[in-house]
């Protein structure tokens, strides 16, 4: 996790997680099939270690299990990425899947699973977007080519975290 959380994904290595935890590299492979097998691990350890995280998957209700969701994945900016790469899998993300479906199936939602997904979705989307809000709105936009997008851009306020709430109201809704 230290090694993704201060390099990103380019950062995990058999051999510098090896080093890190200071053991010959073939020691590792011994036990480890791939790198593969470390992004299932740091993902899983990431979000087991959350105590938010942990806390709302025990208590909290859909908007703010999602809204720990989104601060998880801003905080492990990798996280959202190996997301995209492979379905979690491990025991901290089935507790959380667990969570979502069975507050999505007391709502009464339709389809709880389909529900759940789309959430995810969103969650992971608006994770991976939110570092650059901020240069959002330092790019300036060419009224000539985008004459509709360009003046709803220069007054537009945008916040990462309003976007999910707007986003997580209109798919429960």
């Amino acid at each position: 996790m230290r090694l993704l959380d201060e390099g990103g994904l380019r950062a995990l290595t058999l051999r510098s997680v090896a080093q890190q935890v200071g053991v010959a590299p073939a020691s590792l492979y011994s036990r480890v099939e791939s790198v593969d097998d470390l992004f299932d691990l740091a993902l899983d350890t990431a979000l087991a270690d959350d105590p938010v995280m942990s806390e709302s998957i025990r208590n909290a209700d859909l908007p703010a299990l999602m809204h720990a969701f989104f601060a998880h994945l801003t905080t492990h900016r990798w996280a959202g990425q190996v997301i995209g790469m492979r379905a979690p899998r491990g025991p901290a993300y089935l507790a959380l899947s667990e969570r979502m479906c069975v507050l999505l199936e007391q709502a009464g939602t339709p389809d709880p699973l389909g529900t759940a997904y789309r959430l995810s979705n969103l969650v992971i989307g608006a994770s991976l977007t939110a570092p650059m809000a901020s240069d959002e709105k330092r790019v300036a936009i060419d009224p000539d080519q985008a004459p509709t997008y360009a003046r709803l851009h220069a007054t537009h306020h945008i916040s990462p975290r309003e976007i999910l709430s707007d986003g997580l109201m209109a798919l429960l809704s």
